[in-house]
This record gives C-alpha cells, sequence and structure tokens, in this order.
C-alpha cells in the first residue's frame, strides 16, 4: 500500500454526489424540478379555475341541466388515468405514461375551449381529466426514480405547494381572464403554457427516469 492510497480513499468518500448537496433547484435538478412542478402548477390551477368559468360556459352552451356531468366525467376519468399510470409505470417506466397524459390533457383542454355544444364540452372535461390522471401519478414515479431519497420530501413539498396555491389565486385570475377574453381562454391558454415546462423537463425525465 502507497501513501498516496488513504487520501485517495477520502477523496473518494467525500464526492459522493455533489449533485444532491444542490438540493432540487441545484444545477444537475433544476431542470427537472422547475419543468415537474410547473406541469403540477398548471393540472391545479385549471382543476381549481374551472369552477369559475363553468357556469358562464354551461349558459352559453345551453347546458345548465348537464353542468353536473362536466365535473363528474372529468374526475371519473381522472381515476382511471391514475389506476393505469401506475400500472403503465411499472412496467414501461414513467415517461410513456407522462407524455401520453400530457397530451391528452391538452387535447380536452382544447376540445372543451372550442366546443359549440355542452356534451363535446363535456367530452373534452372527460379527455381531460384522463390525461391529468396519467401525468400526476407518473410524476410521482418519476420523483421516485429521479430523485435520492434525501431529496424526494422538498420536491414533493414543492408539488403540494402547487396545488395549494392555485386554490388561492386560481379563481380569481379565472374570473378576469373570463370577464377580459371570455370563457374559453380559461381552457384555451393552458396547452399553450404548458408546452414550455414539457420541453425543459422530459429531457432530464429520459436520462433520469426512463
Amino acid at each position: 500500500m502507497t501513501a498516496l492510497e488513504p487520501s485517495d480513499a477520502v477523496v473518494a468518500d467525500e464526492t459522493p454526489d455533489r449533485a444532491d448537496a444542490q438540493g432540487v433547484l441545484g444545477r444537475s435538478y433544476r431542470a427537472l424540478s422547475v419543468g415537474i412542478v410547473s406541469v403540477v402548477l398548471l393540472i391545479a390551477f385549471e382543476a381549481t379555475a374551472v369552477g369559475t368559468a363553468m357556469p358562464v360556459a354551461a349558459r352559453e352552451l345551453d347546458g345548465v341541466s348537464l353542468y353536473a356531468f362536466a365535473f363528474s366525467g372529468y374526475f371519473t376519468t381522472s381515476l382511471f388515468g391514475m389506476v393505469l399510470a401506475g400500472q403503465w409505470s411499472d412496467r414501461k417506466g414513467p415517461l410513456g405514461a407522462l407524455t401520453a397524459g400530457i397530451g391528452g390533457f391538452a387535447a380536452g383542454l382544447v376540445v372543451a375551449g372550442t366546443a359549440q355544444s355542452m356534451w363535446v364540452f363535456i367530452t373534452g372535461r372527460a379527455v381531460q381529466g384522463f390525461g391529468g390522471g396519467l401525468v400526476i401519478v407518473a410524476l410521482y414515479v418519476v420523483v421516485g426514480r429521479a430523485y435520492p431519497e434525501r431529496l424526494r420530501p422538498a420536491i414533493m413539498a414543492a408539488f403540494a405547494a402547487g396545488w395549494v396555491v392555485p386554490s388561492i389565486v386560481g379563481p380569481l385570475a379565472a374570473g378576469a381572464v373570463t370577464e377580459r377574453l371570455g370563457w374559453r381562454w380559461v381552457f384555451l391558454g393552458i396547452p399553450v403554457l404548458v408546452v414550455f415546462p414539457v420541453a425543459l423537463a422530459l429531457p432530464q425525465i429520459r436520462r433520469r427516469a426512463g
């Protein structure tokens, strides 16, 4: 054994994961953290803000009697999406479920936002709920695969904040959008906003949790 070997061992032990020491917003995890938390934030915003725009949409589409279906359809398909996402992620990883979920969520928003009848609007809400269910569960799987154990509480806390903040400001923001731009933009604006966080996070998800 040479005199250099002990110091080499110390160096090896002292540099386990410098990225982990930086936290969830460190250079190695920043793009992933910002991207997935932003996706959660947008899904939560839509879930809490839509109640403000729904009465206006139902009246304009002559569908007040079908009002409840727009909510129940969303939540029913969301539960189905969550179950499917868990099985899908276990078998093939979260990337497929996540991309399919984001695509479905965005497509449902577009269908609902451009609907000319209440049943089409309800269909859009159902597609949107299914996509949202896929996304939420897939993101939890991403956290389990992409982050070391000691960083997971921080990113989960950010997810929780991503649901709390929209519940406070979402209805107010949706009311302002509905009043100034129309109820359709409560739905049509989110697919545009989701492009940036998805583009930011997907390469990191593919590398770390694929």
